[in-house]
């Protein structure tokens, strides 16, 4: 029913870009969501999927014409077009439509991957389309919550105040590794564990199979099955491209980066580059690797709460915990004040921060801890980068995210924050 629907935040901003672009074309992975943002809760225009194959074909046989068609038989706009990577003709035939049409909102496409990416249509459309990805459901979206605003309240004219945080949710160690496991794909997350990781098994298999021949023939779908297992091991660590080849005896290295290529292409793989402060040989520039979704991930590894007890290997958290808080702040980046980027920072004396927020000369640095207590040695390269590293140059703000349940303060702009801070904010 529709009242069940989550909201999603990504709404307000589909219905700005429809005042302002003539094209918007939302991209992101299978199942997150993209198709009921666009069918059942924008609850305006004309809805077809190129997953119907008869109209898939009629497309491909006459492109402009069909479009013509469409809008003709719309009372109003815009003409909707779900799974729009399916087409190969479609993006020529949308320029020559805008191209006759001065009018804003006029197509919404969804996709898997982007089918704006030839130069040819690229250049000539620039300034009417407007892309937005979309991800699964944040934990702020779940608990009907508005976007974390994090950054927002780090970079304060006059400092974080911790008075003007939201009072964060109460929840326990046992509760945060269940969300992790869960992820957001909001029709696998709540199912129960060993049928929501056979579910997010059998996803990985059907985009293999489908999405990835959207963008490019791929000859061994076992290599890139694989391949997503080997990413999977390694998510929240620094990428090695010739470490990760070496599991793939008598395969090219380029066939693992073409490889990779794709899944960013798909929105399944993010590599976070790394922050260079400019000194010369001092900073690490290997990208680090994180999944679109900790569900995912946890599920590839068969990982359940009981790997997580307290005589478990406590790298294996690190990592999914790590992966999780830079997929929140990811998708919180659009509703923010400022235009962040989001990379790791590595230093050659064993100094590192696990994710550095950039906007206008200000720099907020994350490091994870997945547990219940936060120590002030938990700060320590976060001072440093502050007080003697790079960040002394600019305005550098510290936070320790941490599984317990309350903000506390080590010190002037270094906090730590319960990972519930996320979904603080009032909607």
């Amino acid at each position: 029913m529709m009242s069940e629907l989550l909201p999603r935040h990504l709404e307000s901003e589909l219905e700005h870009a429809l005042r302002s672009a003539k094209v918007v074309n939302i991209v992101g992975p299978r199942q997150v969501g993209k198709t009921t943002l666009v069918r059942d809760l924008l609850k305006k225009g004309n809805f077809i999927t190129l997953d119907d194959e008869n109209v898939l074909a009629a497309l491909e046989a006459d492109p402009k014409g069909q479009l013509d068609a469409l809008i003709g038989e719309m009372p109003s706009g815009p003409l909707i077009i779900d799974e729009a990577q399916r087409s190969k003709k479609l993006a020529l035939a949308i320029k020559r439509t805008v191209d006759e049409n001065r009018n804003m909102g006029q197509f919404v496409l969804t996709g898997s991957s982007n089918i704006f990416t030839s130069s040819q249509v690229a250049d000539s459309l620039a300034g009417r389309v407007q892309t937005m990805t979309m991800f699964p459901l944040s934990m702020a979206e779940t608990r009907r919550m508005g976007p974390a605003r994090i950054l927002d309240w780090a970079s304060a004219e006059d400092g974080p105040d911790p008075a003007a945080l939201p009072k964060p949710e109460a929840k326990s160690r046992a509760d945060y590794i269940e969300m992790i496991l869960a992820g957001g794909f909001p029709e696998i997350r709540n199912l129960d564990a060993p049928q929501r990781r056979r579910r997010y098994r059998n996803y990985i298999d059907s985009v293999v199979e489908r999405d990835v021949a959207d963008v490019l023939k791929i000859r061994k779908s076992d290599t890139m099955r694989r391949l997503i297992d080997q990413l999977a091991a390694r998510v929240g660590n620094e990428l090695n491209v010739e470490s990760l080849n070496n599991q793939f005896n008598g395969v090219q290295r380029k066939t693992i980066e073409t490889y990779m290529d794709i899944l960013t292409k798909l929105s399944l793989l993010q590599r976070l580059a790394a922050w260079t402060s400019g000194e010369t040989g001092r900073d690490i520039k290997h990208p680090k690797v994180h999944l679109v979704d900790t569900g995912i991930a946890s599920a590839l590894r068969s990982m359940n709460s009981q790997s997580f007890n307290i005589d478990a290997n406590p790298t294996a958290l690190g990592g999914l915990f790590e992966n999780y808080v830079h997929n929140e702040l990811a998708k919180s980046l659009p509703f923010q004040k400022q235009e962040w980027r989001l990379y790791h920072w590595r230093y050659d004396k064993g100094r590192e921060i696990d994710i550095i927020a950039e906007a206008d000369r200000t720099i907020v640095g994350f490091e994870m801890k997945t547990s219940t207590l936060v120590e002030e040695d938990d700060f320590r390269h976060l001072r440093w980068f502050r007080d003697n590293g790079p960040g002394k140059t600019w305005n550098a703000i510290g936070i320790v995210v941490y599984m317990g349940d309350r903000l506390l303060s080590f010190g002037k702009n270094m906090f730590a924050l319960p990972l519930s801070a996320f979904w603080s904010f009032p909607a």
